[in-house]
């Protein structure tokens, strides 16, 4: 028996006692199966699990990626995405942007009903209206809820600023507010909402779309106060049930769900959702192997190479499930401070980029559970509309780097030393640390240490500019390439080099990417906003302020009578058209 099978077969036990406590074990099916129109069925529990806690299910505190895929559930917000990250109707039927980028209407569904629940008059939900936005989207910019969003909006929209600033002020004097509404935030009948900007800003198509956005009423938020986190109301296909913390989150079906498939059946077809939270992704693994989940969401490597061959394809010990994966909108990275001592040097940060072999490193330690090396620039390829593989990175080219390692000032690597800090927890990040320490010392001579601190620190001290080498990797909060470059716009630079700098963690500073850049995102047309991002990107990829490591990929294996799954590149959960297929179960 080979050491994965060991390990497999050693935790089937404990993984059970895990599940049993989370309310799993068998199958659970919320009743039996009923057949409805096209051949689908309606009915069961879908058991999911989360490696994170569950935070907060206020939509002004959801900004993590377990407290996403629960809230997500519940609330809606006014536009969506399709599986190809395309904007699509959500709570708006429909929507427009004013031809000078200035203003963005969104007419809304009728008819659609917050659920029931005892924070309306005898229990019952009420219709959501164009105020009901107003107030979700104001609450965002209000310092008072603990907000996690008010960034998004307090620079771009008229009025957030100030009332921002006045919550702040009304927070700090225990004292009313006294900025009374947002006028860029206007209802403009019942059904119409309207929000005006300062100055355009072409990626605040995708605004609505953020977690923070997510839209509930007024009367909840009043009647459970505090505790609203964990109590909340929303208009989507699931009602929220109970939340037991570290055990799980349940939800069922919300049976007046105002959507229908194309065949005339109201969604959602499950009776509802169990979210359970083991942390450990080999335990969910085999959970989801031992038919007591009905999908894990990543791969273990030490099994990874018994699930898939080289080509992707599905070995025969696991025909009986499906093997999703997709493309992610999500880079690995090391990032070198512009501004340091030592990577102020171009040379230097060309000649690390040409000095190590992506490829070999997704082969032997990814064991390819990757999209692609990164040999072109930060945004990952598979964005959407923006074809970056058009932009040129670096991949190995030792005679290159070597011929630029002396140009720096470091001929063989000699009197060159790096530390590379990374945060703890091991894992993959340290493996692919290891093999980058590995080829400089072996390509270029370069000795590099590595340093492991906790993450929380780790964050702070790159923020605050402590650290010249570093480990970090980004995830689109939506599929525009801003959310990727702002990284290197340089006016996100503090001018005070003591000021810590959350976004632009390498400092680096270019006025020619930054013209490009602040020109892209007035521009209203998506595809000469990609064409102006791309120019930008190749300058930055020029001054080589990081080293591109890796494009994600995410994998997921699911129950072979799952159906109706919606993989995306920024793995957005949409259950509501999940059902199980009878003729599939055992």
């Amino acid at each position: 028996m080979n050491i994965k099978r060991i390990i497999l077969h050693s935790i089937l036990l404990c993984t059970a006692i895990i599940i049993a406590s989370c309310g799993g074990g068998e199958q659970q099916s919320g009743g039996a199966l009923q057949e409805i129109k096209g051949g689908k069925f309606r009915g069961g529990i879908y058991r999911a699990n989360e490696m994170a806690e569950l935070r907060s299910l206020d939509p002004v505190g959801v900004n993590d990626a377990t407290s996403h895929h629960i809230a997500d559930q519940i609330y809606e917000t006014l536009l969506t995405y399709d599986g190809e990250l395309r904007l699509q109707p959500e709570l708006a039927e429909s929507w427009e942007v004013s031809p000078d980028g200035m203003s963005y209407t969104y007419k809304l569904r009728k008819g659609v009903m917050f659920h029931d629940d005892p924070c309306f008059k005898n229990g019952k939900g009420r219709e959501m209206t164009a105020e009901d936005v107003v107030y979700s989207f104001t609450r965002i910019c209000d310092a008072r809820t603990r907000t996690l969003g008010a960034e998004y909006f307090k620079e771009k929209v008229r009025g957030a600023k100030e009332y921002y600033d006045a919550s702040i002020d009304a927070q700090a004097n225990s004292a009313p507010i006294k900025v009374a509404s947002i006028p860029g935030f206007v209802a403009v009948d019942k059904y119409t909402f309207r929000i005006d900007l300062v100055k355009p800003f072409a990626p605040f198509e995708f605004y609505v779309t953020l977690g923070v956005t997510l839209i509930h009423p007024k009367e909840a938020v009043e009647h459970y106060g505090k505790d609203f986190f964990q109590h909340p109301v929303g208009t989507g296909p699931f009602k929220f049930v109970s939340w037991s913390p570290e055990k799980e989150c349940l939800l069922t079906r919300n049976t007046k769900y105002w959507a229908t498939d194309k065949d005339g059946n109201q969604l959602p077809y499950l009776d509802g959702i169990t979210f359970s939270f083991m942390k450990d992704v080999t335990n969910q693994f085999v959970a989801c192997k031992n038919g007591n989940l009905e999908e894990s969401y990543r791969i273990p490597s030490e099994f990874f190479e018994d699930v898939v061959d080289q080509n992707k394809n599905i070995k025969s010990e696991y025909a009986n499930y499906q093997v999703l994966h997709i493309p992610a909108l999500s880079t690995q990275y090391y990032g070198m401070l512009y501004s340091g001592k030592v990577f102020s040097n171009v040379n230097l940060r060309k000649a690390l980029n040409m000095g190590i072999d992506r490829a070999q490193i997704r082969k032997f330690v990814l064991k390819s559970q990757s999209y692609a090396p990164g040999i072109h620039g930060l945004v990952p390829p598979k964005m959407v509309d923006y074809n970056g593989d058009i932009i040129k990175g670096y991949d190995i080219d030792l005679v290159q780097a070597r011929a630029l390692l002396a140009q720096a000032g470091y001929p063989g690597g000699k009197g060159l030393e790096i530390t590379l800090q990374l945060n703890n927890g091991g894992g993959r990040n340290l493996q692919l640390a290891e093999a980058i320490q590995s080829q400089l010392k072996k390509n270029l001579g370069i000795e590099v240490k590595l340093k492991q601190v906790e993450f929380a620190r780790h964050l702070d001290e790159v923020d605050a500019g402590k650290v010249e080498f570093f480990r970090l990797g980004w995830i689109a909060d939506y599929p525009d390439p801003e959310s990727f470059l702002n990284l290197m716009y340089g006016k996100l630079v503090p001018s005070n080099p003591n000021q810590p700098s959350p976004i632009n963690h390498t400092r680096y500073k270019n006025p020619a990417f930054d013209q490009l850049f602040e020109k892209a995102l007035s521009e209203t047309d998506r595809l000469k906003r990609m064409e102006l991002y791309r120019k930008a990107e190749q300058i930055a990829m020029n001054d080589a302020p990081m080293m591109i490591l890796q494009y994600d990929e995410d994998w997921r294996l699911v129950q072979k009578y799952v159906e109706g799954y919606v993989t995306n590149a920024m793995d957005k959960r949409m259950y509501k058209f999940v059902w199980f297929n009878q003729a599939k179960m055992q």
